[in-house]
């Protein structure tokens, strides 16, 4: 299972303090463990067999290896928080036999969409366009050209080649029925963000060839710790508990930071959940990532000398699955004293010396899995959703609205003459 711990030389979490700070807070993990009313409409993702049972992950399997068998390439159509989990289980576990995986609708740029195009152009495509509202531009506009491209392509066979992930009874809904898509459920109980364990985020890596049920399997697990651990042993709360404490001490941002540049989409996921979900009222921490050991050449100058403004959390894997040892050379290469250790030796100790070097600065927490696999991925996933509820409540804000996010919309809309 996940083990966290705190480490804080400088002493802005005391064991006692925190002891304290987990009792005050017993209120908040009960609220979230019983659920509220008010948000009755968005808790769907809390109860994993919801919509992830094994009747609904059987119907995903046999589309997803209908897709598998017809596909050359499968290209994800979606943004925020409609593919971020599924790409970062996807890009965390990239050794499958499934077909090549493209994503689309996460960007406008023209020189990138044209490189998808040109790149998909003479292959076998199957599109799985994931929106909740059909409103936002990003995919939205992607699908009408991804869809284009079909119809001219396969006629009307197009509409066998299309899986649309929607909310029933919405504008894609309708698309769907009236041309033949195959339509999948986008849950209406769930935001975007909190959607990793349903068609949304379960989807797409079964056509990769991943093992959902597996991934499933570890979120169960996760929510049935989380829902009966007592605050004291709840490891939930005492992520949370760790976070708010540290934005007291005037820490403004967060950073997660990772050793398995496979964590990278990971990354970008989290930092969505809990931006997106605190960022309110002006409160709330920035979270931010760093890749090591590539980033420390400069997040590591900024940490030892720059401002004392974040904590970090670091995201650590004990199984590496692979081994790459260094022979010895004939060259004076001046790098001797590294004959015969594994590249797993010299990752580990990078990480070690890291932790215990930026730890003389400020607070870091380590939480560590076994490995990299759906099964610690889909414990990753619910732990980190679960606190981020807790966290909110403690805050005191809604970790299920996103107000800020419609701003630029207006104003792109209006520019764009909607």
């Amino acid at each position: 299972m996940i083990k966290l711990s705190i480490h804080d030389k400088g002493g802005a979490v005391g064991l006692e303090e925190l002891s304290a700070q987990i009792k005050q807070n017993a209120g908040a993990l009960k609220i979230v463990q019983t659920g509220e009313a008010r948000y009755t409409d968005t808790l769907g993702w809390k109860d994993v067999t919801e919509w992830a049972n094994p009747e609904a992950i059987d119907s995903l399997l046999q589309k997803a290896e209908e897709v598998r068998r017809n596909a050359d390439v499968f290209v994800l159509v979606g943004v925020g928080g409609s593919n971020q989990a599924a790409r970062a289980v996807m890009k965390a576990i990239p050794d499958t036999d499934g077909p090549e995986i493209v994503y689309m609708g996460n960007t406008i740029s023209p020189y990138d969409v044209a490189r998808i195009l040109d790149h998909i152009r003479g292959k076998s495509i199957y599109i799985n366009v994931i929106m909740k509202n059909f409103e936002t531009l990003e995919p939205g506009i992607s699908f009408r050209i991804l869809r284009t491209y079909l119809e001219e392509t396969y006629g009307e066979a197009a509409s066998e080649r299309i899986i649309a992930t929607g909310t029933p009874g919405s504008k894609l809904h309708q698309m769907a029925t009236e041309n033949g898509y195959t339509f999948l459920s986008f849950p209406e109980n769930i935001g975007a963000r909190f959607s990793t364990m349903s068609s949304v985020g379960l989807f797409p890596p079964a056509v990769a060839g991943i093992d959902i049920r597996s991934l499933v399997l570890g979120a169960l697990d996760m929510q049935k710790q989380l829902q009966t651990s007592p605050p004291e042993e709840n490891l939930a709360l005492r992520y949370a508990c760790i976070r708010n404490l540290l934005h007291q001490r005037g820490y403004t941002l967060e950073m997660l930071t990772y050793f398995e540049p496979r964590l990278r989409y990971f990354s970008k996921w989290w930092m969505q959940l809990f931006a997106e979900s605190e960022g309110k009222d002006g409160k709330g921490l920035f979270p931010v990532s760093s890749e090591c050991t590539e980033d420390l050449h400069w997040v590591g100058q900024f940490i030892q000398c720059g401002s004392p403004l974040l904590f970090e959390t670091f995201l650590s894997v004990e199984d590496p699955e692979e081994e790459v040892h260094i022979n010895p050379s004939r060259l004076d290469d001046g790098f001797a004293y590294l004959d015969s250790k594994g590249f797993s030796t010299l990752n580990r100790a990078a990480e070690r010396a890291t932790f215990s070097a930026h730890n003389e600065r400020l607070p870091c927490m380590k939480l560590s899995i076994p490995k990299i696999s759906p099964y610690y991925l889909g414990q990753l996933f619910y732990f980190f959703q679960y606190s981020c509820y807790i966290s909110a409540t403690i805050l005191g804000v809604n970790p299920f609205d996103q107000p800020g996010v419609e701003a630029y919309k207006m104003a792109m809309f209006q520019s764009l003459g909607k």
